[in-house]
């Protein structure tokens, strides 16, 4: 959380992680595709060879004021690609809150093991851990024909019984309903 006291505005930064083509991406274009135009910032995304991390703000006025100030959010994409860990890094510091999006396939549980490892140890050198930090799971692409059960996921990848959201990123089935846990898990932390 950071105050802007110029703006008048208490700012929260949301990461989107997860395995490479878990549907990052794919919720940040659907939420920044839905919001008003007028309390969305631009859609910025920062490549590198190969590597893409998207980011946008927006000015959240339906929840009144926090702190006597208006909230924004930052929401941002890592690159998914275990070459791309020094980005990954970057991009988590300062984060409020972790969506950890899952790719719900068969074949890629052990993609999404790997990656919540990963996020794991980046937690750790930032002196915090996946039991300490506020952090939701996403399981992504429900429509596809070879997915797993989502209790199955639950026992593999929700071992701290996060909140878990079922979706279908590129309808926006679930990705609001994700962002909005993750909104109300950030502003609880200030209570």
């Amino acid at each position: 959380m950071f105050i802007d006291r110029l703006r008048d505005e208490v700012i929260f930064k949301i990461v989107y992680f997860g395995p490479g083509l878990g549907g990052k991406t794919t919720n940040l274009e659907y939420i920044y595709s839905h919001i008003d135009p007028r309390l969305r910032g631009n859609l910025i995304s920062l490549k590198t060879k190969e590597d893409r991390t998207l980011y946008f703000d927006f000015l959240q006025v339906e929840l009144g004021r926090i702190k006597g100030k208006k909230p924004r959010f930052h929401l941002y994409t890592i690159p998914g690609q275990a070459y791309y860990n020094f980005s990954r890094k970057i991009v988590l510091k300062g984060a409020d809150a972790v969506v950890f999006v899952a790719d719900s396939q068969k074949e890629r549980v052990e993609d999404n093991l790997y990656a919540l490892e990963d996020l794991e140890k980046k937690l750790i050198r930032q002196n915090s851990s996946l039991a300490a930090f506020p952090w939701i799971i996403q399981y992504n692409k429900r429509d596809l024909p070879n997915i797993e059960k989502v209790k199955n996921l639950q026992v593999q990848l929700n071992f701290l019984n996060v909140p878990s959201f079922e979706a279908i990123a590129i309808y926006g089935t679930g990705v609001f309903e994700t962002l909005r846990g993750a909104i109300r898990m950030v502003i609880s932390k200030l209570s």
